[in-house]
């Protein structure tokens, strides 16, 4: 049965540059390449203002669509399994982290958690710019404890924070 709320919600969600201006947008991407200097993985980061309405009617969740999003940016597709996609989608108010194989094998899902929440209560007092980059930091904080950067340190993903 569809949520007719949640339907709603995603059917008039205001749009994404009162939240994510062009500026917060310039921080982000800035974020991302300093990020990545410092470690072997590779950010992407999404925003989604709403699902599509077919996707809501569906009863696709916000994680389902992060499953999604994960696959079709093929975040999966770096040499060392160290894709890190962070998802944000405003309709839902939900922020999702999710790696690649490489990193899963050393990070627990708490330590996602941790940051997700921390991005949230940002967002949630509508500080967008200070949460996403809070959420770079401390992804950046744990890849370079597991996959600190060596000489020849690919850029295998887009920087540009993507909007769908």
């Amino acid at each position: 049965m569809v949520d007719l709320k949640r339907w709603l919600r995603h059917g008039f969600t205001p749009r994404w540059r009162r939240h994510f201006s062009a500026a917060t947008l310039a921080a982000i991407e800035c974020a991302v390449a300093d990020s990545e200097r410092l470690h072997r993985g590779e950010l992407c980061f999404v925003i989604e203002n709403a699902l599509p309405s077919e996707k809501v009617w569906r009863a696709l969740s916000a994680f389902q669509r992060a499953l999604e999003v994960f696959a079709e940016y093929r975040v999966w597709d770096t040499e060392e399994n160290t894709g890190v996609l962070i998802y944000v989608c405003l309709a839902d108010r939900e922020v999702h982290i999710l790696a690649d194989r490489g990193i899963n094998r050393c990070v627990c899902a708490g330590q996602w958690e941790q940051i997700v929440a921390a991005m949230q209560q940002a967002f949630s007092h509508n500080r967008f710019q200070e949460g996403a980059l809070l959420g770079i930091a401390q992804v950046t904080d744990v890849l370079v404890e597991h996959f600190p950067a060596v000489d020849a340190n690919q850029n295998e993903l887009p920087n540009t924070p993507t909007v769908i």
